[in-house]
């Protein structure tokens, strides 16, 4: 936490010898004017508008700055701004990122040569780097953003950010950089398969979002307080925080009789706690491991403790990656366990956002794209399309009758 020093403006202060007002920024003294007037204390104001506007760095000349300073300046001001409930953003690492590319090939570059070329160039190291198109797109317009940002700063000449502009993002089948792999829906089958390889949380986890359709951290940050149970019918979850809040977008999720069976259980825990804690879990996978044991403890295991700086505590919820990182686990033990038994089974691997894709196609089946829209709370139904896989068994049946 930043200490009351520096948070503390520069004052507005009398220069006994001229008479002027003056304020000193980052070591400079800038001569205001008369002393208590009002144009002085217009002047002050507009100076520290505009330090505290450039990050309390000082102003510096356009020709002088280096892409390492522009990158370091962008960065603090990315820090702070790409946060959620004080957590940083999937936007916050990908700048990271950015920033450090551009860093790599050209921290000594002074801002005001970078050009076309060289964007052209990173451009070019990201396709050959095994990236895919879409990713190597983003870190593209990521670096055209840090140039904006200097331009809005005035720190880079409007023209730099002009001509970055003019390169063009790589294009399907027209580079060397691999297309993304769609998301599909995930079977039934494979998820069950799965279910007994899992913590019981995140297995409970599983089935709620397969049934409601919603997106793996609206599941992770469900409370008690957040559910509205006064209808048996359904249940009613506004998320506290959720991916399109920032546009203004409100987000309701509508909980069924299947799911309220698997959530009810967790409801009994305090109103503003988190549902499912993997601390929770791990208590209870102990407890399971120590009624499995065979042999008695000895002495040195039964005075054993957990460790006290272990690197990384049960957190007090799930996490989205903590989710993913939980079902990849679980795929590796099943086929493990196929491997031992002699089974040549395998389970494809899959992640929790696909759980929102096979939600998705089963509505569409039964319902028509408009429920898909509405139960996955999508502004577009262009969306939506992306979502729900096509009912491809009914098309292969009206064509069996009229092809």
């Amino acid at each position: 936490m930043p200490n009351a020093t520096a948070l503390r403006l520069p004052t507005y202060r009398r220069h006994k010898p001229t008479g002027q007002a003056v304020v000193t920024l980052n070591g400079k003294d800038h001569y205001l004017g008369k002393w208590n007037s009002k144009p002085s204390r217009a002047e002050y104001d507009r100076l520290i508008g505009e330090w505290l506007a450039a990050g309390r760095c000082p102003p510096k000349p356009q020709h002088d700055l280096t892409i390492a300073e522009l990158a370091l300046r962008y960065w603090r001001y990315a820090d702070a701004y790409y946060r959620k409930d004080g957590e940083p953003t999937g936007s916050h690492d990908r700048i990271k990122v950015t920033l450090r590319i551009l860093r790599q090939s050209y921290a000594h570059t002074l801002a005001a040569d970078f050009g076309p070329l060289a964007l052209q160039a990173i451009q070019g190291q990201l396709a050959a780097s095994g990236r895919c198109r879409r990713y190597c797109n983003y870190l593209i317009d990521t670096i055209r953003r840090v140039f904006k940002w200097g331009v809005a700063q005035q720190l880079v000449p409007e023209t730099v950010y002009r001509a970055l502009l003019a390169v063009p993002g790589l294009r399907r089948g027209r580079t060397e950089a691999s297309e993304p792999a769609p998301v599909l829906p995930v079977d039934d089958d494979v998820i069950d398969a799965t279910l007994p390889y899992l913590p019981p949380i995140a297995a409970d986890m599983v089935r709620l979002q397969r049934l409601i359709g919603a997106r793996p951290a609206e599941v992770c940050i469900m409370r008690p307080c957040d559910i509205d149970t006064s209808s048996a019918a359904t249940w009613v979850y506004a998320p506290a925080s959720h991916k399109t809040d920032y546009h203004g977008h409100k987000r309701i999720i509508f909980i069924g009789p299947k799911a309220q069976d698997v959530l009810r259980k967790y409801l009994l825990r305090e109103k503003d706690a988190y549902c499912f804690v993997p601390a929770q879990g791990e208590r209870k996978r102990n407890a399971q491991r120590r009624a499995d044991r065979h042999s008695p403890m000895t002495p040195s295991q039964a005075r054993r403790r957990a460790k006290r700086n272990r690197r990384r505590a049960p957190g007090d919820r799930y996490a989205p990656h903590s989710y993913y990182y939980a079902v990849r686990r679980a795929v590796e033990k099943a086929n493990k366990d196929h491997e031992r038994h002699g089974s040549a089974a395998r389970i494809p691997a899959w992640h929790p956002n696909q759980l929102r894709h096979s939600a998705a196609t089963e509505i569409r089946k039964h319902f028509g794209l408009e429920a898909v829209q509405a139960v996955l709370g999508h502004k577009n139904m262009i969306v939506s399309e992306v979502y729900a896989e096509k009912n491809l068994a009914l098309a292969a049946q009206v064509m069996q009758k009229i092809g």
